[in-house]
Formats: structure tokens, C-alpha cells, sequence
């Protein structure tokens, strides 16, 4: 089973490994279970696809093989002639195709080039046939497939596929999608735009109030960016990325040394380092803030390097 995974990867393509497995999986179907109930490596995940496939499962056959993408998203596992048949296409739900599209960008891979469109070109298929097919498929999943294509560089395809979104039910992702795919075209207006009809739709939504604030903060605006932030915080007042972004503001804002200390106290929790280094460096532009709380910031930003091991 080992040997036929690793034929698959070298060929997806090629229905020769598939047919082998597929012998295998009848002849001896309580052998190569137990061996897929091994630890979950690429190639066990990779056969697992298939064998789904073959039991009828095709929701466990779309996640399997977007897990197995995501991981090498290199190659062209979407060749796979089961992903393109019609048996697959007519059976898979919406949701699950669209779980599997957002496990292919597990690894926030840069995807807008030629040749990746040419790999993911039965990804884009198989969205289309399931899009169509499905009687009423989910807003959400819609909206999660179109991310797929955003990160593609297909974003009218995206728009498009946003468009079916709302005509199904008008829902806050699709707007997040949609803002998006504006930032992603470059331009803030549609974006911001796109960000208040989600907020409208989810007013309670923190991460909606961040996101404009943080959209403010781009402008130079960081007086309408704190007042967003504290709408925000009325909604989540524990927030850790919330307070360490008003906090941020505040201190780049006014030059409040009690802001900046805030954010210093707040900063170990924030689980994202770029997002953390970007407010640290907001707030250290405050006006007329104290140099040594400054640099007790910037030391945030800029980790010490790690101390030398004993040679004993």
C-alpha cells in the first residue's frame, strides 16, 4: 500500500496505482483498514482518499485529498480520475468540497501563479459541478470555495461565486470573502464597504471591528480606529487582540504611557508575532512617550537571542 501511494504521488494521474489499490482494498479489505488506521502520514492519507472513494464516501474522499494538497500543494493530486468522475462529482456536498478547498490552503502557500491554476484546474472544476449540482448549497460554503479562487488570482470567478452565495442567503463570511478579494485588488473602498455590510449583518462580530480599525490604521486614521476598537470591546471586553490593538492606537494616538504599558502587558498573549510586531511598532510612533517604556516595547518586538548551553 506504501509502494502504490508512493506511485500516486510520483503519477496522480495515472490509473494504474488506483486500479492496483482498489485490487487490494477487495482482496484483503481488513489488512489495508488496520494499516490506514496507522498514524496519519501523507501516504496513508493519500490511500485513505481513495479507499473513501471506493466505499462511497465521497465527503471523507474531498477531505482526505485536500488534507494530502495542503500539505504538497506542489503537486497535482486533483488528477486523481476518481476527484474527476462523475460518481465523486454528483455525490460530494457542498460543505465538504468546500472544508477540503480550505484544507488545500492549510499552509498559506502563495498560489496566483500560472502553473498553479494549471494544478488546482480540477479543483475549479469540481466547484463548478458541485455548485451546480447542489439543489441549495450553504452561503458559507460557497463563500469558503471562493476563497480557493481568491487565492488562485480568480477573482471574478470569486465575485461570482459570492454573488450565488448571497442568492442563496445573505450571510456575514460572504461579505468577509468579498472584502477580501477587494484588499487583495487593492482597492479600500469596496473593501471597507464590503466589511460594514458584514458587520451589519454580525454587529456583535469583534474580528469585524479589528479588521476596520485595522483598515483605518492603513489610512493613518487612528482616531476613527479607536473608536471601532472600543465599539468592539463593548462586545468582547476580554479580548486580548482587541486590547492590544487599542491599546496600540491609544499610545500612537495620544502618547499615553499608560496605553503603551497596556499593550506591553498584553503583547505575550497574542498568538500572532507579525500582527503583535506591527502594533508594537504603531505604538512606539506616539508622540513624547517616555524612551525607556519605548524601548521596553521595541524589546517585545525584537526578541533577545538565546542565551549559550553550558559546554559542561
Amino acid at each position: 500500500m506504501h509502494y502504490l501511494a508512493g506511485a500516486i504521488a510520483s503519477a496522480p494521474g495515472d490509473p494504474q496505482p488506483y486500479a492496483a489499490l482498489e485490487e487490494l482494498w477487495r482482496d484483503r479489505p481488513a489488512e489495508l483498514a488496520e494499516v490506514l488506521r496507522g498514524a496519519p502520514t501523507m501516504r496513508l492519507v493519500l490511500a485513505q482518499s481513495y479507499v473513501c472513494f471506493l466505499e462511497g464516501d465521497m465527503d471523507g474522499a474531498a477531505r482526505a485529498l485536500g488534507s494530502v494538497t495542503g500539505v504538497q500543494p506542489d503537486i497535482a493530486w486533483g488528477e486523481a480520475p476518481w476527484f474527476g468522475d462523475t460518481r465523486f462529482l454528483d455525490a460530494v456536498s457542498a460543505d465538504a468540497l468546500a472544508e477540503a478547498a480550505m484544507r488545500t490552503m492549510d499552509r498559506g502557500r502563495v498560489r496566483d501563479t500560472e502553473s498553479t491554476r494549471e494544478r488546482f484546474r480540477p479543483w475549479f472544476r469540481a466547484i463548478d459541478a458541485v455548485t451546480v449540482a447542489a439543489r441549495r448549497p450553504s452561503p458559507d460554503a460557497l463563500a469558503r470555495m471562493a476563497i480557493l479562487l481568491r487565492t488562485c488570482g480568480l477573482t471574478d470567478a470569486s465575485f461570482a461565486l459570492c454573488d450565488q452565495a448571497d442568492s442563496v442567503e445573505r450571510v456575514m463570511l460572504t461579505e468577509v470573502v468579498r472584502a477580501g478579494t477587494w484588499r487583495e485588488l487593492g482597492d479600500p473602498e469596496q473593501n471597507e464597504a464590503a466589511l460594514k455590510r458584514a458587520l451589519a449583518l454580525d454587529p456583535a462580530n469583534w474580528s469585524l471591528h479589528l479588521d476596520l480599525a485595522d483598515l483605518r490604521v492603513e489610512q493613518g486614521d487612528f482616531e476613527t480606529a479607536v473608536r471601532l476598537i472600543d465599539q468592539g470591546l463593548e462586545h468582547e471586553p476580554t479580548e486580548p487582540t482587541l486590547r492590544a490593538a487599542g491599546a496600540a492606537y491609544r499610545a500612537r494616538l495620544t502618547g499615553s504611557p499608560t496605553a503603551l504599558s497596556e499593550l506591553i502587558e498584553l503583547a505575550a498573549d497574542l498568538p500572532n508575532s507579525s500582527y503583535r510586531d506591527l502594533l508594537v511598532d504603531h505604538a512606539c510612533a506616539g508622540p513624547e512617550l517616555p524612551a525607556e517604556l519605548v524601548e521596553a516595547a521595541r524589546r517585545i518586538r525584537k526578541p533577545l537571542p538565546p542565551a549559550p548551553t553550558s559546554s559542561l
